[in-house]
Formats: structure tokens, sequence, C-alpha cells
């Protein structure tokens, strides 16, 4: 009797990703067992979406931050492996061959990353500090679970994590409105973040982050090779950054003034 190989569970936390579900979740067909869906209260089509692919949906009433969000996400997964994906991710039929040869072989290893494949305005970067982009996804349940960060979470293992050789597509950025949607969330999160943690900042030192962004991701890490998109990219690196820091600084002066 040939043995069933293990059964594989996918999480996905969204909010508001009509028009990214039903291809993250298609790219997945025929590869996993169940999809679990955590939702925030989304207010489009979203849940409607990932019902009609099968999924258990949950819509918790708060927003505790990507990695606890996540986590909840992962309670809730009942198969043997997990396979965590965000809604603007695809898995290639080469990445699910792969990861289907995993599960069969029944290797040693439980933890897994894949290299991400990111895409900046409809053009893949190949430089920037976004490739090569190794992300810890597919693990053994009960043997992994994701940080407390509000953002920029990560999936934390303490088993010896093998790399997976095909692309996971992640497409983050649409188009520029979502690029500025995106710099105001990020850094919001973040400086909520690095205030919880005890970080002060001034108006200089934001500037001062914001030049460095920009000059690491643009000079050090070759963004240049990434042509015009590549400059934009480095630039809203650089927003992100001197926004995160201006934030904690206007943070930390209304706690001076309570």
């Amino acid at each position: 009797m040939t043995p069933t190989r293990p059964t594989l569970s996918a999480i996905v936390i969204t909010r508001n990703e009509a028009h990214n579900l039903h291809d993250c979740l298609q790219s997945m067909h025929g590869l996993v067992d169940e999809i679990v869906v955590v939702d925030s209260q989304s207010t489009d089509a979203t849940v409607a979406i990932a019902q009609q692919h099968g999924a258990t949906v949950a819509q918790p009433a708060d927003w505790p931050g990507f990695g606890p969000q996540k986590n909840r996400a992962l309670d809730l997964a009942t198969c043997d492996w997990v396979l965590s994906i965000d809604a603007d991710e695809r898995v290639t039929p080469e990445l699910a061959a792969e990861i289907r040869q995993v599960l069969q072989a029944g290797h040693a290893h439980v933890a897994y990353k894949v290299p991400r494949l990111s895409s900046y305005c409809g053009k893949f970067i190949h430089h920037a500090g976004w490739q090569p982009d190794y992300v810890l996804r597919l693990f053994q349940r009960g043997t992994a679970k994701f940080s407390d960060d509000l953002v920029h979470e990560r999936v934390v293992s303490d088993q010896k994590v093998v790399a997976l050789q095909n692309h996971l597509l992640h497409y983050s950025y649409l188009n520029f409105s979502q690029v500025l949607s995106k710099v105001d969330a990020y850094s919001s999160a973040s400086a909520k973040q690095a205030y919880a943690r005890g970080k002060h900042a001034s108006v200089a030192g934001a500037l001062g982050h914001g030049v460095w962004a920009f000059f690491r991701t643009y000079v050090l890490r070759r963004g240049f090779l990434d042509g015009a998109h590549g400059l934009a990219l480095s630039v809203s690196n650089a927003e992100t950054s001197y926004y995160k820091y201006l934030k904690l600084w206007l943070m930390t002066l209304d706690a001076n003034k309570k």
C-alpha cells in the first residue's frame, strides 16, 4: 500500500484583498488540503472569494498586528504541514511541484524557506535588497510560530531551515497609489512598534534615516541596476524610513505633554 502524503494547510490573513485573493488561492489549487483565512473586517468581496475556494474563514473584531494575526491563523490550521502565504503572493507551478516532492519524500527536515521574487509597479526587482529574498513559509505544524511584531513579522523556528529552489511570486505594489498607502501604513506600524520598545527620534534623525535608506537601497544594494523602478523604489524606501521616525518623534512629543 502506498503511504499517503502528509496534509498541507495554507494560511492567509486579509483585509480588503478582493483584487488579489482569487489568484492567490487559485495558485494553490490541487496543492493544499485546507485553506484558513483570518480576515480583518473586510468591506469588499474578500470573504465571499475565500468561501468560494472552500476556505475556513474567521473574522476577529480586533487587529493585534501582523504577527499575532498570523498566529491566529496558524492556531486554526489542522493539517500536518503549514504553508503561510500573503494575498499578494502566488505559488508558481514549479514551486508547487517542489513542495509536493518535499511532502512525499518524508525528509527529516521540518522547515523550508522559499526564494521570493517581488514586483514593484509592474516590474520584478532583482536588486535593491529585494533579491535574493528567502522567507520561511513551509513548516511542519507545531515546529514554528510567528513573531509578535506588529509589522515585518517572520516565522520563528529553532529547527534547521532548508532552502527550496523555485520562486514564490510577490505582487507587492501594483501602482503608486498602493505605494503611498503602504508607506503610510508600514511607517505608522513601525513607529508604534519602536515606541513600544522605548525608542525615541528627532526630526534631524528622521531625515538622516531617510537619506541612509535611499543610499543603502539605491547604491549599496544596487537599486540603480533596476532602472527607473529601482530609483522609485529607493525613494519610497526613504519615505517609509523618514515617516517612521517622524511619527515616532511626534508620539514622543505627545507623550511628554501628558
